[in-house]
């Protein structure tokens, strides 16, 4: 573990995170995001107060569903989502106060909160969790951009919210390849990752952050 805290507040004792995933859309009659969620749930870590949530893929509904959700308070916030084509785990830094419909041009681009910044960053350690990943041999990079649909949208939410609200905010979005189901089933010629190495994924980081909750904890002389 590196850089304990890194801007993380934590709640000393159980961690408190929400995890959300996707539904289908389009031609996708199952999310990667979800399938991966499913797979974690089979075998849920100790020490962790987890609330999960499933997404359809629609703007109105992911606002006002996310902010009630948010409003229960989470020491931390992973959201999930399918990237196709993605060969690898991806970990979204910044959130951009843009929004644009699926198959919209860019002139009908939005801002995804009239008075917010034009931008959040994730205070989370993601250059650590990269290589906490790829050390266990998943594959998984940074990214610093997370489109303009509503992968982008539940990341800057999610910030700006809490933000209003007052509370502090430990949030990234991980793009998770397809997984190797979707390919085979659908004949698609496109990189994938079995769901359950993207469960093991979310289960090293939720562990690093458990790990980083008692080593803050320790130096506060709390137990």
């Amino acid at each position: 573990m590196l850089d304990p805290g890194r801007g993380i507040r934590f709640n000393y004792g159980m961690v408190k995170i929400l995890i959300t995933a996707y539904g289908p859309y389009d031609d996708w009659p199952e999310n990667a995001s979800w399938l991966a969620l499913q797979a974690f749930l089979r075998d849920l870590p100790d020490g962790v107060e987890l609330t999960t949530r499933l997404y359809p893929v629609d703007f109105q509904t992911l606002r006002s569903r996310l902010e009630p959700d948010l409003a229960e308070g989470h020491d931390a916030v992973l959201h999930l989502g399918q990237a196709p084509g993605a060969a690898r785990i991806e970990l979204e830094t910044i959130g951009l106060n843009i929004g644009r419909e699926r198959g919209a041009p860019p002139s009908e681009d939005f801002p995804l909160a009239s008075d917010g910044p034009l931008a959040y960053r994730s205070g989370l350690p993601l250059p650590e969790w990269e290589a906490l990943l790829r050390c266990n041999g998943i594959p998984a990079a940074v990214s610093y951009h997370a489109g303009e649909y509503l992968c982008n949208a539940a990341l800057y939410l999610t910030h700006y919210f809490n933000e209003q609200a007052g509370r502090p905010t430990s949030a990234t979005f991980l793009h998770l390849p397809l997984d190797t189901s979707q390919v085979v089933d659908q004949g698609r010629d496109a990189p994938s990752l079995p769901a359950e190495e993207s469960a093991r994924a979310i289960r090293l980081i939720i562990a690093d952050l458990q790990q980083r909750r008692q080593y803050v904890g320790e130096q506060a002389g709390i137990a």
